[in-house]
């Protein structure tokens, strides 16, 4: 669900920047006030998890079209929805840049569409009530799986949104929200089924972390060092192998874009900030696609690859990104924890 800028005008694009970086701002202020520093660490390594998930994608049966994992709540339901989105923003500040996934005119609807939703609204407003003072493993699934559909929706039902008063393209309002929403439905199910065991399995090896992202008790003093550790092994893993499996099918966004404009991408302006930021992104993407540059062959024609795609520049991606979001995730962090200690 990483929206093109061709999808976006500079008005719409500006005022999610400007929603996102207040955020951003706001977030960091609530961190620094009851920053806990085994957060940092778990900050990082869910982070490059999360970018390593999101290049999985699983195909949605009979439907051509595919999708991936948000990861949204896994992130507000581990760490709080403050640092949640920090670290979601993270991840797709770094997809953007290097990688060219999602544009940067559009980034700061991807940080407000994947972000907002599942942290702000999803997390304090029905998870926090169904698990509060009876968490067991039933409502934790059920509170897991809920969560993450409606997020998704609402995510997708944003996009719909930002299209249509962005004006620049020719999807049409009524057929796109239907063919949206019915297919990250699916998506939704199966985001919800893999947040639902994440969750779980962290509950099982270590239940103080949930117990403090939902403020039902502090608990002092316990490691979290398994769970990093878990985290990071599984980050290199899905990245550095288990990426090759991605399905090939266009995901939700561009399955339905195609199906209601008959292209699964956009042409963006050819002048102006879309120009200019493609220009940027060009250079820092050194990695575009998840994968090395190549020339393009004479005749044009892509050929199709071979399923489960081994393929070393997908590997090395992975493997990048994952580091790279850690690496922006802790920084975050570690300044949020320095000028917390400069002010006492």
């Amino acid at each position: 669900m990483h929206m093109a800028d061709a999808l976006i005008s500079p008005a719409v694009g500006g005022t999610l920047w400007a929603a996102s970086a207040g955020l951003i701002g706001y977030c960091s202020k609530k961190v620094k006030q009851d920053l806990d520093d085994r957060k940092i660490p778990l900050m990082g390594v869910l982070g490059a998890f999360i970018f390593a998930a999101q290049m999985i994608n699983f195909t949605i049966p009979a439907t051509g079209s595919s999708g991936h994992l948000g990861g949204g709540m896994i992130l507000a339901i581990l760490l709080g929805p403050h640092a949640a989105f920090l670290t979601m923003a993270s991840v797709l500040t770094v997809q953007a840049l290097f990688f060219a996934d999602g544009g940067l005119l559009a980034l700061g609807c991807n940080i407000f569409n994947l972000g907002f939703f599942p942290c702000f609204i999803c997390y304090p407003f029905i998870y926090k009530p169904i698990v509060r003072d009876k968490a067991s493993s039933g409502f934790i699934m059920a509170g897991a799986i809920l969560c993450a559909i409606i997020g998704l929706q609402m995510g997708a039902f944003c996009v719909v949104l930002e299209t249509l008063f962005s004006g620049i393209s020719e999807l049409t309002f009524a057929t796109f929200a239907v063919l949206m929403l019915p297919i990250h439905l699916a998506i939704g199910l199966v985001e919800g089924i893999t947040t639902a065991a994440v969750v779980m399995f962290v509950w099982k090896s270590r239940p103080e972390i949930l117990s403090d992202s939902l403020s039902l008790h502090v608990v002092k003093g316990y490691s979290i060092r398994k769970v990093i550790i878990g985290f990071a092994v599984a980050a290199v893993i899905v990245g550095g192998a288990l990426s090759w499996f991605a399905s090939s099918h266009p995901d939700g966004l561009e399955w339905a874009m195609f199906r209601t404009a008959g292209v699964e991408e956009l042409s963006s302006p050819e002048n102006g900030i879309h120009s200019s930021l493609a220009a940027i992104q060009e250079k820092t993407a050194f990695l575009p696609g998840y994968g090395f540059k190549t020339e393009k062959s004479p005749t044009g024609e892509e050929t199709a690859e071979a399923w489960p795609a081994v393929n070393p520049g997908t590997s090395v991606s992975g493997l990048v990104g994952g580091l790279l979001t850690l690496c922006l995730a802790l920084l975050i962090g570690f300044i949020i924890k320095r000028r917390k200690a400069a002010r006492t």
